[in-house]
């Protein structure tokens, strides 16, 4: 892969909770690591710095959130550096020395009120409501469940959302960012997947939807509305009406096609869910009981969405590359080889300039595997955040290569 005649850079980050955005931070700190640098802020601020940046600098122009990824995202092309994420989820300050972090970058740490906001109207009301109605009582038990336990989560993301808009995001504007963000989320009555963005009008297909009037905040508020802890995100249309929206994970694990659409030539994709393979240092997940295959069986079906993800894109170049090969060998007219490899280029839907490098955790990872989905203790966090930056390093000799 030649860097150098890459034109513009993408970050795909997927879900997973606190864990995720925690790993998310650790791939950053290795790209940076690694001389990338991450496009953040107004227009205007954005336009100063591209006059002011070097020729060929790893510059991430693009980013894609689902969920956990989204805050991250979000948080990053809001001109946000790595640093004030740390500072948000108070980690990293034993990870490194040289992390040092300026009074001006760090920002009000994140809090488990901000993040678990009590749904209370559907909490606490449902059971003298249900108790109220003679009919629900004379239906019986299996009555009295589905008419009086309508909850639609435990929790919402309002406080996410507020989070943001308070402390993270002086431009809650699509429009107003000089970086590319696009945020993922799966609309509640339909099967497709919503993609929020600066897009010139909203508009869908059978399986996709384009949304230009929701805030960024709102955005991340209904992509992290996970199912069925956090109750589904609505958001207003112009014309008033009201879309539900969850979590940006239920029809694609990673959307890197968004990134690839918008002309992203390599597209980094870093992604935490990751089945544990047998170690024998702590051996078999049936001992650890329910909670642990659980959590096995889930990352098993997302992590085969995402290896069926990349196997197809791999085949696809492949088809590509070994036609190319045989015209070149077969000593094909130009006009015809072009013929040809438009063909299959527009068949299978394919941008051979496109380079993928995606970035998760080794299967051997048991710490990260094992550790919880929204714990917020430094000391977890740190653990994830030092397995997200190994991980970075790792996959990041491809390019230097």
């Amino acid at each position: 892969m030649d860097m150098q005649k890459k034109k513009k850079i993408a970050l795909v980050l997927s879900g997973g909770g606190i864990k995720a955005a925690a790993y998310h931070i650790g791939v950053c700190l290795a790209l940076q690591e690694k001389g990338f640098k991450f496009s953040g802020g107004s227009r205007e601020i954005i336009t100063l710095k591209k006059n002011a940046a070097k020729p060929r600098e790893k510059l991430i122009e693009l980013y894609v959130g689902s969920s956990a990824g989204a805050f991250i995202s979000a948080t990053l092309a809001s001109g946000r550096s790595l640093e004030s994420l740390i500072s948000a989820f108070q980690v990293g300050f034993g990870l490194d020395s040289s992390i040092k972090i300026p009074e001006d970058e760090k920002i009000k740490a994140i809090g488990y009120r901000h993040i678990f906001n009590v749904n209370t109207k559907s909490m606490l009301s449902f059971i003298p409501e249900a108790l109220m109605q003679k009919t629900i009582i004379t239906g019986g038990l299996e009555s009295l469940i589905k008419k009086g336990f309508k909850l639609n989560g435990l929790f919402n993301t309002n406080g996410v959302e507020r989070y943001l808009r308070k402390y993270i995001l002086e431009e809650n504007d699509f429009s107003r960012l000089g970086a590319e963000l696009f945020i993922i989320s799966t609309q509640l009555n339909h099967s497709r997947k919503t993609v929020f963005g600066n897009f010139k009008e909203s508009s869908k297909t059978d399986t996709i939807k384009l949304v230009n009037y929701a805030t960024i905040s709102q955005a991340v508020a209904a992509s992290t509305s996970l199912p069925p802890i956090f109750s589904p995100y609505p958001i207003k249309k112009p014309d008033g009406k009201i879309i539900y929206h969850y979590d940006g994970e239920i029809r694609d694990t990673l959307s890197t096609h968004v990134a690839a659409d918008h002309g992203a030539d390599l597209i980094i994709a870093s992604y935490s869910m990751q089945p544990y393979h047998y170690v024998p240092e702590i051996g078999s997940l049936h001992k650890f009981g329910m909670p642990a295959i659980i959590n096995q069986a889930l990352y098993q079906a997302l992590e085969q969405k995402v290896a069926k993800h990349i196997l197809y894109q791999q085949q696809k170049k492949e088809v590509y590359t070994s036609l190319k090969k045989i015209c070149e060998d077969e000593n094909l007219s130009a006009k015809l080889k072009d013929k040809i490899l438009s063909t299959v280029k527009k068949d299978l839907d394919l941008k051979p300039e496109i380079d993928y490098l995606y970035i998760a955790p080794r299967p051997q990872d048991h710490e990260m595997f094992f550790a919880d989905h929204f714990s917020l203790n430094s000391k977890i966090l740190e653990k994830i955040v030092r397995i997200g930056f190994r991980a970075g390093i790792s996959n990041l000799r491809t390019l230097e290569a």
